[in-house]
């Protein structure tokens, strides 16, 4: 059955989607190829399965896959210390000394998810001791593999994943040919968006890939191919559970949670469904990916919107009926939640009119706040200023 029927496509004008494109695998077959909508708002031209989408962080599976061929060919090591490889990377932390791939994979590092002012370059607890999601750390693993392999994540990821599997409009960084048909980014009012082109590979996620492509790899990950049997189980076998809210867990847990999730070597898992998954989120760009490889079946989303994820409980749902662990635990605010049905209602009915609803909601200060940024980012300036006074006045 066709996921986007009447129905989806007026949940994704409701909720400022400009354009997806979405793919379904069925007994390792791909079974339905989808779109809707258009690559830029302010243009004719709508989004078909050759249009590129960032990936994000939908990437880290595909480097995920480069390791674990690399690791059968015995040219690295999952449980060898990368400082081996990179001594100098770390200037003085000496936890660094025991991160290995399989930590990297499973986000198990201590190392943040991207450094800051905040949040310097260094590992907030032992490394192998819980989840707490880490670009940084495939960043490092990256640079580890490149030095062992002396060739770039690139030219790896055509070698071991792309031509192997028939991906001829992905990569790492950008290409010039995928100008003539580029989605375009948008943020959570449905407006445009700056969008990137990336110069240099990050394994984290700067895949640039379109909808066939990618339903190409999850074919690959359902089938196990180019993987050995053992490597084909392990990436796919819980290594830490993950026992609280959120995605990043740097400082110690006071309380832990029961979230029905885990991490394999790539991918996160939900252990009693038997199935895996993946999210991305560059800001403009969001994408989810989900499947089994009990039923050998998989869906992959993306969209060129920072709202997708508001819907994508709607999405998967059509795909794989039930309540879904990853969903739950990412947590992603819903297209019908309070704050983004009530934006919708002072869009298209003013602010005051809206306010008697929006005071009765209870809506935070902040959220409000977003009320009227999305007011005003659809050009209803009158409106947002209203709301912010009316904020004032309480």
């Amino acid at each position: 059955m066709p996921i986007w029927d009447a129905d989806l496509q007026r949940l994704m004008v409701d909720a400022a989607v400009p354009g997806v494109a979405s793919a379904v695998i069925q007994d390792g077959q791909a079974a339905e190829l989808e779109c809707f909508g258009a690559r830029d708002m302010r243009g004719p031209a709508l989004v078909d399965e050759a249009t590129i989408f960032d990936a994000a962080s939908l990437s880290k599976p595909v480097f995920a896959y480069v390791v674990l061929q690399l690791v059968d060919d015995g040219r690295l090591d999952l449980n060898a210390p990368i400082s081996r490889l990179l001594p100098k990377y770390f200037a003085t932390d000496p936890r660094t000394q025991s991160i290995a791939p399989i930590h990297v994979l499973s986000h198990s590092t201590g190392l943040p998810n991207w450094r800051n002012i905040d949040l310097p370059l260094q590992t907030y607890f032992t490394p192998g001791d819980r989840f707490s999601y880490s670009g940084e750390g495939y960043l490092y693993l990256q640079r580890a593999v490149e030095c062992a392999t002396g060739e770039t994540l690139d030219a790896l990821a055509r070698q071991f994943v792309f031509e192997p599997l028939g991906m001829d409009r992905t990569s790492f960084v950008w290409q010039d040919r995928f100008d003539s048909n580029r989605a375009f980014g948008h943020d959570a009012f449905g407006m445009p968006a700056l969008s990137h082109k990336p110069g240099e590979a990050n394994a984290a996620w700067t895949l640039q890939t379109c909808v066939v492509d990618y339903a190409r790899f999850l074919r690959g990950v359902v089938d196990g191919a180019r993987l050995s049997a053992e490597r084909a189980t392990l990436w796919m076998t819980p290594q830490v559970a993950i026992n609280h809210p959120g995605i990043q867990c740097l400082e110690p847990i006071t309380g832990e949670v029961a979230t029905g999730v885990s991490w394999g070597l790539g991918w996160g898992l939900e252990p009693a469904a038997g199935t895996f998954f993946h999210w991305g989120d560059n800001g403009p760009f969001t994408s989810f990916s989900l499947g089994s490889l009990r039923e050998r079946s998989a869906i992959v989303v993306f969209t060129n919107a920072a709202s997708g994820h508001s819907v994508m409980p709607q999405i998967v749902e059509r795909f794989m009926p039930g309540s879904r662990s990853s969903l739950n635990w990412l947590d992603h605010v819903r297209h019908d939640a309070p704050v983004r049905r009530l934006l919708r209602q002072a869009l298209a009915r003013g602010a005051e009119a809206a306010w008697p609803e929006i005071e009765e909601a209870g809506l935070e200060r902040d959220k409000v706040i977003w009320i009227a940024q999305g007011l005003n980012a659809r050009g209803q300036e009158k409106d947002a200023l209203w709301l912010r006074t009316r904020l004032d006045v309480k």
